[in-house]
């Protein structure tokens, strides 16, 4: 890439006055602090008029944080309710730069999905759908599509290339649409994210972040890729992403959710992050020039777990980014970006494990020199994010043991003096019954915000199937998020202390499809939450029935974690409740075109160029099928056979594929003479002397003709 200039051009105007940014930031976090800050003096005082002890230095300062972190929350959502009352017009939208804009796109731009380990055919309906819609603007010409991946399973790679290579042909695709894998998977996906700029990010102005599972309406693509040629001081521009097919009660609870109450905290975010936003790692268009300047992330020092390589690089590379005077933004008015969930909760919870090492890593980081504030709160939130759970923990097992030891020592508490009783005239009790009060208010007002917003407003109260189904959904999303929300909590508990232990997590694929958790494994699973639910509800009864019952909520979820966890991930459930619209999206009950386009997309399916039979799948169809054959040989760089490579070759081709080692079938696939050679050898050889699971193959195609003569004579 040619080395400029890349600093942001200062002689434009920042979209939005730096000293309103100031202002905005100034009302919204003060506020979160004065009132947090009156909620501890509340709690402190009632303290000190039952009788201050050490246990409750502790617990104050726990409570500090925890109702911190709950009233940032739920302010997120109050001020996003007071941006949407202010109107569009007032609000903050930096799409409006795109606004009545035509004609064709100035620069070039990549839309990148790196992948590892997926569904081939599902990775190819997302990108022929994109690449579709892209088309239907008339912007195509503009746009590169790259498949990068990082498979480590064999018989996928072969897969992939199969998949393109039909996706290829009936688009009309090469040359438009690339495929890479990479030898060497170094640094996970930041690392193969890397690999592309460094390699071909110089063509392209920006690049289109996805997942594997996202999806994107091609208008909107278009319409930010508007903005960035707009406003040459935008680094990133980020969207937030639905969450679509879910199939179980656990998805369609995150849906449903997400789809009600978060634009409340989408609009709360932008109203104070504004220039210095933060990127989630995919569904993001990214400046290329200054991304491949600064986003480099060096490794932390130390081993893994909290040294090593970045896990959650998204949020750095936004920080590095911001630190370097481009505006990172979130474009929260963009509409067609979609995402899928894990489908069940202990899904979630394997996948939070590789989330919650990686944003413990910030911690190295958050004090950095020369990062801007909204930087610092970003890392800050999502370390707390995972934090949040043990501090929940050791503050109801520190009111636990206050509660048992008052209960113990039998001995009465002296009343002390109480400001808020000189001043207020209340009562210890009210003044209990006030702040738990105030805690729950901001508990629930973001879905009473939400809520009331969707029963009010038409469209979306007939895009979400009405008011009974929304009011329905609003129900049992509260309910199962109640007792959800302790055994999440010893789950992040647990992954807190293994990670401080020192066990690192390895780089798993997502399972993005299941029929539901059998309940062995959600006994083991959820071993810890349900023994630990017991112990403590032994306790709580014998302090008292009074703290039982207060406790009762964070008990439930515990003791019936098992349970839940398993009606939560059936899809049959999910089904009766989609069917009478309960939990339902706009996106389900109408769904978008592009999604329309995902779910008919069939280009990457050939039965002429397959590498899915039964007989030859994947790495035997590589060797065996003439086609696949070919498709992978086309691959693969020119390179000479060697004796020890054409030694490694007759080994595979007599002890099969399963015979040597799984490096050793790797380096076979990499060259391109061995695999010409096997596929010579097992159609000419004699059986003798070769592993049956070649000659099943190459029988396979015999039967096949055969059943296919019986068919014809039989009609």
């Amino acid at each position: 890439m040619e080395n400029h200039d890349l600093t942001p051009p200062d002689s434009n105007k920042p979209f939005y006055n730096g000293f309103h940014t100031v202002l905005r930031r100034i009302l919204f976090f003060g506020i979160v602090v004065l009132v947090n800050l009156a909620a501890s003096l509340w709690l402190a005082d009632l303290f000190w008029r039952i009788g201050f002890q050490k246990a409750h230095y502790l617990l104050l300062a726990i409570f500090v944080l925890l109702n911190g972190l709950l009233t940032l929350g739920s302010f997120h959502a109050i001020f996003g309710a007071f941006d949407m009352l202010m109107g569009r017009k007032r609000s903050v939208r930096i799409t409006k730069l795109a606004d009545g804009k035509s004609g064709p796109l100035a620069k070039r731009h990549a839309v990148v999905m790196p992948v590892y380990n997926e569904d081939s055919v599902k990775v190819c309906a997302r990108i022929e759908a994109i690449y579709r819609s892209i088309e239907a603007t008339g912007n195509l010409e503009s746009f590169d599509f790259f498949i990068l991946s990082d498979t480590r399973d064999l018989d996928l790679w072969i897969l992939e290339e199969t998949s393109w290579t039909n996706l290829c042909r009936r688009l009309g695709g090469f040359g438009r649409i690339y495929y890479r894998r990479r030898k060497t998977n170094e640094n996970r996906k930041a690392g193969n994210i890397g690999d592309f700029v460094r390699t071909w990010g110089g063509g392209y102005e920006s690049m289109l972040v996805l997942d594997a599972d996202s999806l994107m309406d091609g208008a909107d693509i278009v319409k930010m890729t508007r903005v960035m040629e707009a406003y040459p001081r935008l680094g990133i521009l980020q969207t937030p992403p639905k969450l679509i097919r879910g199939s179980s009660v656990f998805t369609r609870l995150q849906q449903f959710a997400m789809r009600l109450y978060g634009p409340l905290f989408i609009r709360g975010l932008n109203y104070w992050q504004l220039a210095g936003g933060s990127y989630w790692g995919h569904n993001a268009l990214i400046r290329l020039k200054p991304f491949s300047e600064f986003c480099e992330l060096p490794a932390l020092p130390g081993r893994e777990p909290f040294g090593g390589r970045i896990l959650s690089h998204d949020f750095v590379e936004a920080a590095l980014m911001v630190s370097q005077g481009w505006e990172v933004w979130l474009a929260w008015d963009i509409e067609g970006t979609y995402e899928e969930a894990p489908p069940t909760l202990v899904d979630h919870l394997i996948r939070d494990r590789r989330w919650c090492q990686g944003n413990l890593q910030h911690m190295w980081l958050i004090f950095a020199r020369k990062l801007p504030f909204s930087v610092r709160m970003h890392l800050f939130m999502g370390i707390m994010a995972y934090l949040g759970s043990p501090l929940w923990f050791l503050f109801l097992l520190l009111g636990t043991w206050v509660a048992f030891d008052r209960f113990s020592s039998e001995l009465s508490q002296l009343p002390f003096e109480s400001y808020v009783d000189r001043w207020f005239h209340i009562g210890g009790i009210g003044q209990s019954l006030i702040l738990t009060g105030v805690v729950f208010s901001l508990l629930f007002l973001p879905k009473i915000l939400a809520i009331t917003r969707a029963i009010f407003c038409t469209s979306i109260r007939r895009s979400c199937g009405g008011f009974l189904p929304i009011v329905t959904g609003a129900f049992i999303e509260t309910i199962v998020s109640m007792l959800l929300a302790p055994c999440i909590m010893a789950a992040h508990t647990l992954m807190v202390l293994s990670i401080i232990l020192g066990r690192a997590v390895g780089w798993g694929n997502q399972n993005r499809e299941t029929d539901g958790t059998s309940w062995g494994d959600a006994l083991r699973f959820h071993a810890f939450p349900t023994i630990l639910g017991i112990v403590w509800t032994a306790i709580a009864i014998h302090i008292s029935h009074v703290f039982a019952a207060w406790m009762a909520p964070i008990l439930l979820g515990l003791i019936l974690a098992a349970p839940v966890s398993v009606w939560t991930s059936r899809s049959r459930y999910g089904k009766a409740l989609a069917k009478r619209k309960i939990l339902a999206t706009p996106d389900e009950i109408d769904p978008p075109t592009v999604i329309r386009l995902a779910d008919a997309a069939h280009a990457a399916v050939d039965p002429a160029l397959n590498a899915a039979h039964p007989a030859r799948f994947g790495v035997i169809a590589a060797v065996v099928d003439p086609y696949v054959n070919g498709v992978h040989v086309s691959l693969l760089e020119h390179s000479e056979m060697s004796e020890i490579v054409q030694s490694l070759a007759e080994r595979c081709l007599t002890l099969g594929p399963s015979g040597i080692s799984k490096n050793e079938l790797s380096e076979l696939l990499y060259l391109a003479p061995a695999m010409l050679m096997m596929h010579r050898a097992v159609w000419l050889r004699s059986v003798e002397g070769i592993d049956s699971v070649w000659t099943n193959a190459v029988e396979s195609y015999r039967r096949r003709l055969e059943h296919s003569s019986s068919s014809s004579e039989a009609t």
